[in-house]
C-alpha cells in the first residue's frame, strides 16, 4: 500500500500484512538533529521512514538507510524514488555489522537507529518472519547497533536512539564501552500516570561526561487522543540542525 506521511507531500510503500513503521519512528525522526549539509546513516532503517522524515526536517546533505531484509530495502528504495530523493537518501541492503567496511571508518556526523526491542533468546521465531527481525534481536544485537555506530561516527558526532526503559542499564554501559557519551535521555510515556514503554537516548562520539534528562513526553491525554506535542511533532516538522 501507498501511505501518506502527511508532511510536504511524501509518501512511503509498506506492506499490508508486513512490518509497518509506528510511532516510535515519527518521535526518533523528530528527536535527531543532523548539521546543514552533513551525512546521516539510519541503521536498520526498515522502510525507510526516518531518512524520509529527516529529508524534510534537517539540511543533511546525504542521508543513507541500511538495511539487512532485501524485501524491506527493495520497498524503501522505491519509496525513495516515487518522492525523487535519490540525490539525497540512499538505501543499501547490507547487514549493519558490516557498515564501517561499506561506508568507512569515521564517515558520518549523526548515527539514528530504532533497533529490534527485544532480547533474542526466548520463544521460538520465524527467522525468515520480517515482523520477527524487526522486533527481536534476531540478525543483529543491541552491541552490534552501537559499536557500528561508534566506528561511522566522526568525533563528536551525534548519535540518537530509541528503545525500551528495560534495556536502558545495557544502552547506556555500551554507549560508553564504545566511546558514545550519554548526553540526553527522555522517557515517552503512552499516558501522564502510567510508566514509561520507550526512552529516546542522545550520545555524542568522545563527548564530554554530562547526562541531562529531559522532561518526559506523553502520547496521550486523558481523552485518549494525542497531546499537543505529539501533534506537533506529526503535523509541524521544523528544520533543526544540530
Amino acid at each position: 500500500r501507498l501511505d501518506d506521511l502527511q508532511l510536504n507531500g511524501l509518501r512511503i510503500i509498506q506492506k499490508v500484512d508486513g512490518f509497518c513503521y509506528g510511532i516510535d519512528a515519527v518521535l526518533l525522526a523528530n528527536f535527531a538533529s543532523v548539521k546543514r549539509g552533513g551525512r546521516a546513516v539510519d541503521l536498520g532503517t526498515g522502510t525507510g521512514i526516518i531518512p524520509l522524515i529527516m529529508s524534510q526536517k534537517t539540511e543533511a546533505g546525504k542521508l543513507i538507510g541500511i538495511e539487512i531484509q532485501p524485501e524491506m530495502a527493495e520497498m524503501a528504495n522505491r519509496s525513495v524514488q516515487y518522492n525523487g530523493l535519490e540525490e539525497r537518501i540512499q538505501i543499501l541492503n547490507q547487514d549493519v555489522r558490516l557498515a564501517v567496511d561499506i561506508l568507512g571508518l569515521a564517515t558520518f556526523d549523526t548515527v539514528v537507529t530504532n533497533p529490534p526491542y527485544i532480547k533474542y533468546g526466548g520463544g521460538l521465531l520465524n527467522p525468515s518472519d520480517t515482523k520477527a527481525i524487526s522486533r527481536h534481536e534476531i540478525l543483529c544485537k543491541l552491541e552490534d547497533i552501537i559499536k557500528a555506530s561508534s566506528q561511522l561516527l566522526r568525533p563528536n558526532g551525534a548519535f540518537f536512539m530509541i528503545h525500551r526503559p528495560d534495556r536502558l542499564v545495557d544502552i547506556l554501559c555500551l554507549m560508553r564501552q564504545w566511546n558514545i557519551e550519554p548526553k540526553l535521555l527522555r522517557m515517552v510515556h503512552p499516558y501522564a500516570e502510567k510508566e514509561p514503554n520507550l526512552i529516546l537516548v542522545h550520545g555524542h562520539k568522545f563527548g564530554n561526561v554530562q547526562l541531562k534528562v529531559m522532561k518526559p513526553l506523553t502520547v496521550y491525554n486523558s481523552k485518549g487522543e494525542y497531546t499537543d506535542e505529539v501533534l506537533n511533532i506529526y503535523g509541524r516538522y521544523e528544520v533543526k540542525e544540530g
